[in-house]
């Protein structure tokens, strides 16, 4: 055997040797190191170019060099509670105080918007009116009629002299063509990318989305969910039967300062420009509602776990009733336990999911895992008509999540995510009854119905469920 021969065979053993040491020592999941060492030592030359592009977190060291790292303060568990928050959440708020790193706001109105039709004229409206800033960040801004009209009211916002910022992920805008930011930069509006995947050079970091939304007016008015920008929201989407479910929020008072930081961070983070916005025009709204409410910020950036520590906190906090809704649920270990937990000492469990799944893989591999919750008195229903991208937790009806995470792995370790937790009763009541509304209408899954499977399905939701956490 020539010598180049043996360097080239001695070169890719030791990648293929580094690669899999570096997922020993990094990746916090086992199974997840386990695949990447396994994959990387049986195919040594795709799995380390696969495991260089796919499995290494290389956003958190940039992050934490552009915004530093929390101070203790920042995340003091013993900073003083709101005396209104309920007592039964009152160890729950304790937890996100430790986790979050922001206090928690009183004076908040949070009003839901069903559906494209509800939305997307209060948010249209809201940037006509802007005076001072308008900060948009999206995952999928489409360039349909839809997406058109807010191209058109961001395009007049700036040319009336507000400071327009618009965000965009990099693989999201892929969704869509043409792709809006041309259209956006023919306006002249300032447009950033997050992270955009690229061929040359070659970008790492295809797996690191942001999947924020947030539309932010004038340290005035926010909005926030799960819902991108496109006819696809609309509940009536001409020519389709059925338009993508979803519900967002309209939020005034000191929360909305909370979230503009938010963007401005992740403005910060892509483009360096770390300018705050105008001040003196408008004056933010100090109280305009009862509910408390702090955003959760998560992302691969963050400590992991952030999300999935509070809400297991307020799982075990629940004594009546856990409603969650969710497009896409493939939950961790921790939280799987949480919920057996919770429906065997007598908290009623209700799953809401879509029955008609925009990702079927998706679909697959979660009813892989449903038996474990159905067979300890989990109640597991799927909706009957179209896709429904809603994302709602709700506890005994006084405390309430929305934002724009899944219950899945990418949402909980890859993605950039922002949920709001909100302590308030009349809220809480309201999603409560929404996700009601929506499970008497819906099929409820019984344990013999997943057992029945043919043995071909079965297998097809197992290999699903065993790429979990790379989906």
């Amino acid at each position: 055997m020539q010598p180049l021969q043996w360097i080239a065979i001695t070169s890719v053993a030791l990648i293929s040797i580094g690669s899999a040491l570096h997922a020993l020592l990094y990746k916090r999941d086992p199974a997840v190191a386990f695949g990447w060492i396994a994959f990387c030592l049986l195919f040594p030359l795709v799995g380390p170019v696969f495991y260089f592009f796919f499995g290494i977190n290389r956003v958190r060291m940039r992050a934490r060099q552009l915004r530093g790292e929390l101070s203790e303060q920042d995340t003091d568990a013993n900073q003083p509670l709101p005396e209104r928050i309920p007592v039964a959440f009152r160890t729950q708020a304790q937890i996100s105080n430790a986790v979050a790193g922001l206090p928690i706001t009183y004076g908040n109105a949070i009003t839901s918007l069903i559906g494209g039709e509800a939305a997307y004229p209060a948010m249209l409206a809201a940037i006509d009116e802007a005076k001072q800033h308008v900060y948009l960040s999206t995952y999928i801004f489409e360039s349909n009629v839809s997406g058109q009209r807010f191209v058109e009211a961001l395009a007049n916002a700036h040319e009336r002299g507000v400071d327009v910022r618009v965000l965009l992920d990099g693989a999201g805008e892929w969704y869509s063509w043409p792709r809006v930011r041309r259209a956006l930069r023919r306006r002249q509006v300032p447009v950033a990318r997050f992270l955009p995947p690229r061929l040359f050079p070659p970008s790492p970091l295809v797996n690191l989305r942001n999947h924020r939304k947030l539309l932010l007016i004038d340290s005035h008015i926010a909005f926030t969910g799960g819902m991108n920008i496109g006819d696809r929201h609309l509940l009536k989407r001409p020519g389709k039967a059925h338009g993508v479910r979803d519900v967002h929020f309209r939020i005034q008072g000191p929360l909305t300062q909370q979230l503009e930081q938010v963007f401005l961070d992740d403005w910060a983070f892509i483009t360096g420009d770390d300018q705050p916005p105008p001040a003196g025009k408008v004056a933010p709204d100090q109280s305009v509602g009862n509910a408390l409410a702090r955003p959760l910020i998560d992302g691969p950036n963050e400590d992991l776990h952030r999300l999935t520590m509070v809400l297991v906190g307020a799982v075990a906090a629940a004594r009546e009733h856990i409603a969650i809704m969710t497009p896409y649920f493939l939950p961790p270990r921790e939280l799987v336990a949480a919920l057996q937990a919770a429906a065997v000492r007598g908290t009623r469990v209700d799953i809401i999911l879509p029955g008609r799944n925009n990702l079927p893989f998706m679909h697959w591999a979660t009813r892989n895992m449903l038996w474990e919750l159905v067979k300890w008195g989990v109640r597991v229903y799927y909706q009957a008509g179209g896709f429904d991208h809603s994302k709602l937790f709700v506890v005994d009806g006084h405390y309430t999540q929305v934002g724009s995470a899944n219950l899945d792995p990418r949402s909980l370790r890859l993605n950039f995510e922002v949920v709001v937790e909100i302590y308030d009763a009349q809220f809480g009541q309201r999603m409560a009854e929404h996700i009601e509304t929506a499970r008497q209408d819906a099929r409820r899954i019984t344990l013999n119905e997943l057992d029945a499977r043919p043995l071909l399905p079965r297998i097809r939701d197992a290999l699903a469920w065993l790429f979990t956490p790379y989906l």
